[in-house]
């Protein structure tokens, strides 16, 4: 058996240097090894791309209900601050249970049961008849994606090779970017009631995918099923001679078989990677991301823009969807840090903070920290969304925009003072980093 990955060095852990590919090296391993890696991912991220499209899904409705002549589904400006917000609740108990059904029923299963919320939720605002059938409609596919943004992440990082992570990591964010987009441009053209039809299909078309896909190996060693790990990760890699990185990923689980215990909890090898992703997350929503989407047409119509409001948010959406791009392409090669740094919201804080929860939270806890993340994430939402109107009726759109200006500046001192870089290292070997206590990786 070959030298595993990691190794102890008296007290503290180190990692082997990397050794460089060459560019046509890699080309030729991406395309030969990882095509099935981007099939499965395509599969899951799908979950994201509906996860997108419900989020914003208020965006044109709000507006158009506002206007409506039936009682029974007109909106005042509370009833249309709960129909915002009501979603974070929903995603933020999707990420409560997420802390269970991650290690319960694995990555795969979980993103797929996930289908069954959205569907009923969709169902139910398509045929709404009253307020409370919309609540309930939001609050259900709310719990669909709280529960996707815990897992798919999660999911995507254990099945993907060092080398393409960072632009497979982005995929999440870049798939709701995309969803997003669609549903403001299908509100160009459809009633709001075919718009909650229309979210439908990237549900069932998931489910299908992800029925053909495998398990994450790391999961199915977890559960001691080692036969059914080695046939995963050799049809990810679409290659045979996987025995290296099996034992790799082998000896890495069975020094974690156990459950973080309380007591571990207080070490920092444990704390600090739960810490970051966490407050990564907390950081990202009160930078206003969501209910600045949420209300997008709504913000544009208090404003003296010159085109329709509806067009504006459809613009957005396509800048947004070219900025994620650009970040999956580019995250392999400057890093997670230097984008952090110097790009907004889509370059850096909204892919970047879902790809590093999934890098650095250590195995034993990954699919509980998982879920406590995106439970903090979306309470943190539905306060800010709940309250966003309000303020706005109260003090006008600068003085929550100012207070987000704030929060962009706090989060460029975190990232300095907290968030290692990640580029181009195996999950064992960041796992190994926070051993050393380190602030990076470099000696």
């Amino acid at each position: 058996m070959q030298e595993p990955l990691l190794r102890a060095e008296g007290l503290d852990y180190d990692t082997f240097p990397e050794v460089p590919a060459t560019p046509g090296e890699r080309e030729r391993a991406g395309a030969l090894k990882n095509r099935r890696v981007f099939l499965a991912t395509f599969a899951a991220v799908l979950g994201n791309f509906s996860f997108g499209y419900a989020l914003v899904y208020t965006s044109p409705v709000i507006p158009e209900l506002k206007l409506s002549s039936d009682p029974a589904l007109h909106l005042d400006k509370i009833q249309a601050s709960w129909f915002g917000s009501v979603f974070t609740l929903g995603a933020a108990a999707g990420g409560l249970s997420a802390m269970l059904l991650n290690d319960l029923l694995g990555r795969k299963l979980s993103i797929m049961f996930s289908a069954v919320p959205s569907a009923i939720g969709y169902a139910i605002m398509a045929g709404a008849r009253g307020l409370w059938m919309l609540l309930l409609g939001r609050m259900l596919t709310g719990f669909a994606g709280g529960l996707t943004a815990a897992c798919i992440p999660v999911y995507v990082s254990e099945i993907a090779p060092p080398d393409v992570r960072g632009a497979l990591g982005a995929t999440p964010q870049l798939m709701a970017v995309f969803g997003s987009l669609s549903l403001y441009a299908l509100g160009l053209l459809l009633p709001w009631r075919w718009l909650a039809v229309a979210g439908e299909g990237p549900v069932l078309i998931m489910i299908l995918l992800l029925s053909f896909m495998p398990n994450s190996p790391r999961f199915l060693l977890s559960k001691s099923r080692d036969e059914e790990a080695l046939q995963a990760l050799t049809w990810l890699r679409a290659d045979s001679e996987v025995h290296w990185e099996f034992e790799q990923i082998q000896d890495n689980v069975r020094r974690q078989s156990s459950r973080v215990s309380w007591a571990e909890a207080r070490e920092p090898r444990v704390y600090r990677p739960v810490l970051i992703a966490v407050l990564m997350r907390f950081l990202q929503q009160l930078t206003g991301i969501t209910p600045i989407l949420v209300y997008l047409q709504t913000i544009f119509d208090n404003t003296s823009v010159v085109l329709p409001s509806q067009q504006d948010a459809a613009i957005v959406g396509a800048v947004r969807l070219l900025s994620v791009l650009i970040a999956a392409v580019t995250m392999d090669l400057a890093g997670r840090k230097v984008l952090l740094y110097v790009s907004g919201y889509a370059m850096g804080w909204g892919p970047i903070t879902w790809l590093l929860m999934s890098e650095v939270l250590p195995l034993r806890a990954r699919g509980v920290a998982s879920g406590l993340c995106v439970l903090v994430s979306w309470l943190t939402a539905f306060v800010l969304t709940n309250y966003f109107l309000l303020a706005v009726n109260a003090f006008g759109l600068q003085v929550p925009f100012f207070f987000f200006s704030a929060i962009c500046l706090l989060s460029l001192l975190f990232t300095g003072c907290c968030v290692p870089e990640t580029r181009g290292r195996s999950l064992e070997q960041i796992e190994a980093f926070f051993h050393t206590r380190r602030m990076s990786f470099r000696p």
